[in-house]
């Protein structure tokens, strides 16, 4: 995409890691440039490597994708498996949707469809639990685009839930967080997305396209919101972070490297 910044000398990036050659980091990308990180993006099913260590990175975020954490293909598992680095090295890790899924099979957890095969594609309520008020405002409505949700994994804590995929997103240690849902759209992308996505509005649950739109409208300044709070909360401003990256290049990085 042509508003992905030249990392310049010294500047802490971000591990983003994307599923489709036209994917984009949408508002996630653009937020986090202008808290000041660059951004390394990857695409494994089309052979990019992901690093074995996070001491480059100041943090890393898995995209969602039409593909399921149950598919067979050695990039799936390599990418399922590759999330023990994150969360030995108690970095800070953002799994949306499909990363999210990919969060729980790292930990144990399960990926399937809920009892009625209900797809959420378009906007749903979402709760905060008592843990998730705790950190943040969360909005009423939000938006979904999945037909599969993820089992609540050992050691992850609940931050909030939905009438039809009660895990909507967790919580597990200090930094690592997995939502089903995509706060990162543009309109631009919502636009791409219910075009090119359109066959699956006969989907069991799905909304159609003008609701889509409509809800964009009605509930997105909340959202916007959400996702800025939480990028702060989740890795804080670049100057900070590379305060805390530069203690972090201790013994274990160093023979990492």
């Amino acid at each position: 995409m042509v508003w992905i910044k030249h990392r310049e000398p010294g500047q802490p990036q971000i591990l983003i890691v994307l599923h489709q050659g036209k994917s984009s980091p949408g508002r996630v990308g653009l937020f986090l440039q202008e808290m000041g990180y660059a951004l390394d993006i990857r695409r494994p099913p089309l052979g990019h490597e992901l690093p074995k260590t996070m001491c480059d990175h100041a943090g890393a975020v898995i995209f969602g994708g039409p593909m399921s954490a149950n598919d067979p293909d050695e990039y799936i598992k390599r990418e399922i498996d590759w999330i023990s680095v994150p969360l030995k090295e108690n970095k800070p890790f953002y799994g949306i949707c499909l990363g999210a899924q990919m969060l729980s099979r790292q930990l144990g957890g399960k990926v399937c469809c809920n009892e009625r095969e209900f797809a959420e594609i378009g906007y749903y309520p979402i709760s905060p639990t008592e843990h998730g008020a705790a950190l943040m405002d969360w909005p009423s409505m939000i938006y979904q685009w999945h037909r599969e949700g993820f089992s609540l994994p050992s050691g992850a804590t609940l931050l909030a839930t939905g009438d039809e995929y009660p895990h909507q997103a967790i919580k597990v240690g200090e930094k690592a967080y997995g939502v089903q849902f995509h706060a990162e759209l543009t309109y631009a992308m919502m636009h791409r997305w219910t075009i090119h996505g359109a066959h699956r509005f006969v989907l069991n649950g799905a909304q159609e396209r003008e609701r889509h739109i409509e809800g964009r409208y009605l509930y997105d300044h909340a959202v916007r919101r959400w996702l800025q709070d939480f990028l702060k909360l989740w890795v804080g401003p670049a100057h900070a972070s590379s305060g805390r990256a530069d203690g972090g290049l201790n013994m274990a990085c160093r023979k990492a490297r």
